[in-house]
Parts: structure tokens; sequence; C-alpha cells
């Protein structure tokens, strides 16, 4: 009677996205190298890599933001609305306020320069792969002043017609999902602190974003970081 041979773990398939060329190839090479990672493809633009999404369904993609042809920005929007299960991760040398601010909002789970040491990388893909956001006190603090900036840009409102808070139509509930989430917590780990099954915690997290517009997990953490420097 022959043993039967164990499965091999998964591994986090990713794509790579950078238009030059030896910082792509560099990137996927140092990625290769742990054995629970594998790059599964690469491209140079924004175009190439909805293409290359939609084809090999990544786990996480790498994009980096100014490309040519389609932007990373315009990239990760359309890969996140068409690829519910595959997570973005910007990698890039752009910190200017309005990148980081754009890049959020159109979906991206962690945002980081290329600055950054290797072994951060690698945390952060297996990070986004979990489902967490990440987002650096420094990053964080960017999205922040953009956030600050539009609402000082805005008209100001009447105190009859000013809206409130999104976050107070929250339940208690929500409201420690939300922090929890701004944490970097996956719904696994946010269930087994709050004593609800995963899918429950999906399900709430699926309900906070709807109320409060956002469109991803990332832009959950910044509203509820913002709420914090509020109150």
């Amino acid at each position: 009677m022959t043993a039967e041979r164990a499965a091999p773990p998964h591994r986090i398939r990713l794509l790579v996205v950078d238009d030059q060329p030896l910082v792509r190839r560099g990137l996927a090479l140092m990625l290769s190298m742990e054995s629970d990672l594998e790059v599964v493809g690469e491209a140079g633009d924004g175009i190439e890599a909805i293409e290359q999404a939609k084809r090999l369904r990544p786990d996480v993609v790498l994009m980096d933001l100014h490309m040519p042809r389609k932007g990373g920005v315009g990239a990760t929007r359309e890969i996140t609305a068409s690829l519910p299960h595959t997570n973005v991760l910007v990698l890039t040398t752009m910190e200017a306020e309005q990148s980081v601010f754009d890049a959020v909002r159109a979906g991206a789970m962690a945002y980081l320069l290329k600055d950054a040491t290797e072994q951060e990388v690698v945390d952060t893909v297996r990070a986004v792969h979990r489902g967490e956001s990440r987002l650096t006190p420094q990053i964080a603090r960017k999205v922040l002043d953009e956030f600050r900036r539009i609402g000082e840009s805005a008209p100001p409102a009447s105190s009859a017609d000013e809206p409130e808070d999104d976050t107070a139509a929250l339940t208690d509930k929500e409201s420690k999902v939300l922090l929890l989430i701004a944490e970097g917590k996956s719904n696994k780990q946010i269930g087994a602190m709050l004593f609800l099954a995963e899918g429950t915690v999906k399900n709430y997290v699926s309900r906070i974003m709807d109320k409060l517009h956002a469109s991803s997990r990332t832009e959950l953490a910044v509203i509820a970081l913002r709420r914090r420097r509020l109150e």
C-alpha cells in the first residue's frame, strides 16, 4: 500500500506590472525566490495588465502607476471591478497625495513606494492575498491630507443642510468591524476577535461598504482613520 502524496501548498499567483523591463524582471526574480509565491505573468502598461489579469486570474497584481497607454489607476479600477478575487498592491515611486488617493479610490488594497525593502514587499504581498489592507503611516497621512484638502475646497454647507457623518449610520458591531479593518485585519481575524463566522464578517463588510459608499477595504480603512482623527 503506497502512502498518499500530500498535495502541494497553494502558491500565491502574481502578476507584475511595470513599464521598465529591468525593474519588472528584477522584481519578478526577487518574488520567485519565495517558495509560496509564483510570478505567472508580467505586463508593461495598463492595457496589457488588464488583458493579462483577465487571462491569468492572478491572486495579487503588483501595479506601477505611471505607465504608457493606460496608467495604473485606470488598470486597477478595471481589474478590481471585473476580477473580485484579484487584489492589487500598488508599488510605485509616486508619493503625491493625489496619486495615493486615486489608487485607493480605484480599489488598491495596499500602497508601497519602491524604496521599500524586499521583505516589506513580500510581507505586503502575503497580507494583500489574505485580504488585508496595508498603508504605511506616511501613506495613510497623505490620503487623510487629500481628504482634508477636498473638504476645505468644498463649498460650505449651512447648519440646516450639512450632511451627517456617514459612519453614524453604522451599528455598534459594524463600527467595531470598521476599526479592525483599519488595523489591517482579515475577515478571518475579525471573526475570531468578535466571535463571528468568517461569512458573517464578509456580510458586515459588504454592508459597511454600501453605507459608506466605499469601493475597497483600503478606502474603508482610510475612512476609519479619518473618523478617528475627528473624534
